[in-house]
């Protein structure tokens, strides 16, 4: 037991400590133990070795040999190929072809030599034949440029001089001034003028009105703006002191506060500390399931059980 708390049995909550063995089995050691037991009881099946495979019937299964196919007639491959020979020839109208000469190789790059048609006159080298040359005519003799900028002087030009004629000047306005002024004469009379036609509004006053008018309105009083607070000095920087407040700084005041005090701690008389006895306290179960299969399934029986559905 420690000096101080409780021990792990006590923490637990159990009165002793639990047997680590199973319920009710006994004990078969692990050491030496064949994996396969029943393999060395009893006589075991000795299928004599592996065969090789050779042209004996022993490397089978079967005792003789089986064909795939039993009671089918003997046919011969060479015969066969002969007689579809024999049918095949039978069927050419004549003699079989044969060339009056072998293949001929081409000698060089641009001859014809054993080719079927020969040359062809469409791909000759040969020149067409030309025309006597006849030569171009002579160029067009003029005068030389003649001197000038053009501006201003007559007869410089390659064709004839144009003939002046005359423009008058802003003729566009004059010719729409005319027109209305035929206008105007063929017009008999003003416009036409009705003294009923109706006005836009009943009196030429559109704001006139039988009532009074109402009293004119006082206007409101305006406040007088007051004048902003403005301070005598501009405001001071706290360095450690109250120099940047109003009031000065307060006298030191007794603390209120006093030091707690630890209680003495409760002993009996060997100096131990005091335990209360603790109460009742929950153990670990294991599962009606659990257990059944731990009954039921154990070391010894684990070879002879099965499964049931």
């Amino acid at each position: 037991m420690p000096a101080e708390g409780k021990t792990d049995m006590e923490r637990i909550g159990l009165f002793s400590e639990m047997e680590y063995v199973t319920i009710g089995d006994k004990y078969a050691s692990h050491y030496m133990r064949p994996f396969n037991e029943a393999a060395s009881k009893n006589k075991q099946m000795l299928p004599g070795g592996t065969k090789m495979l050779s042209a004996l019937q022993a490397g089978y299964f079967e005792p003789q040999f089986v064909r795939v196919f039993e009671g089918e007639a003997y046919s011969n491959p060479v015969q066969l190929r002969r007689r579809y020979r024999l049918v095949e020839s039978k069927k050419n109208v004549g003699k079989a072809f044969l060339p009056s000469n072998g293949i001929k190789l081409p000698c060089g790059m641009g001859t014809y030599y054993g080719t079927i048609g020969g040359p062809y006159p469409f791909f000759s080298a040969q020149l067409r034949g030309k025309t006597a040359y006849a030569p171009p005519g002579k160029n067009l003799y003029t005068n030389p440029g003649k001197k000038g900028t053009g501006y201003g002087y007559p007869n410089l030009t390659i064709g004839k001089q144009y003939a002046h004629s005359s423009d008058v000047y802003e003729s566009g306005k004059m010719n729409a001034k005319k027109a209305h002024e035929d206008h105007l004469r063929l017009i008999k009379g003003g416009p036409f003028k009705l003294n009923l036609y109706p006005r836009e509004y009943f009196d030429l006053n559109p704001y006139y009105d039988d009532k009074p008018l109402p009293p004119a309105k006082k206007p409101t009083p305006q406040k007088p703006v007051a004048h902003p607070f403005k301070p005598s000095s501009p405001a001071k920087k706290s360095g450690g002191m109250k120099a940047g407040t109003f009031d000065s700084y307060p006298s030191h005041s007794a603390e209120p506060y006093v030091v707690k005090y630890s209680k003495p701690i409760t002993t009996n008389k060997e100096g131990r500390i005091f335990h209360p006895p603790p109460g009742s306290k929950s153990r670990p179960s294991t599962s009606i399931m659990a257990l059944n299969v731990t009954r039921s399934l154990n070391v010894m029986n684990y070879k002879t059980t099965h499964l049931i559905y």
